[in-house]
């Protein structure tokens, strides 16, 4: 169980795009215009980050048509989420979710607060 738990093994769903590029921020955000993104921003490193990981997993396909989900994995790309922070003026955390509407922040959360009910609560 714990093996698992505290793995720095990075297991994002097969639907989750892996966020990599800083690049990609722009096309996210003209996404955003269609349907809301989601970014989840994920340290492979925390008990509380493999956590809330699990819980968007075991839920997401209540929400998969509805959000362009991205997965950004911090280990391995740290300058990317101080890039979310500054782009979006959203204080970097881990584990944290960040919506994005018509290229704007719609809502965040980090910590125990990550979970696809706090998506569902920003969809109209």
């Amino acid at each position: 169980m714990f093996k698992n738990l505290f793995s720095t093994e990075k297991k994002p769903s097969t639907k989750w795009e892996e966020l990599t590029q800083a690049g990609d921020l722009d096309q996210y955000d003209e996404l955003s215009v269609d349907k809301p993104v989601v970014i989840f921003k994920h340290s492979t490193r925390c008990g509380v980050s493999s956590m809330a990981q699990s819980g968007l997993q075991r839920e997401f396909e209540r929400i998969a048509d509805k959000v362009h989900f991205r997965y950004l994995d911090l280990i391995k790309n740290r300058p990317i989420s101080n890039l979310i922070a500054e782009r979006y003026h959203v204080r970097h955390e881990s584990p944290q979710l960040i919506i994005i509407k018509n290229k704007k922040v719609l809502g965040h959360t980090s910590h125990s607060g990550v979970s696809v009910a706090f998506i569902e609560s920003h969809l109209s």
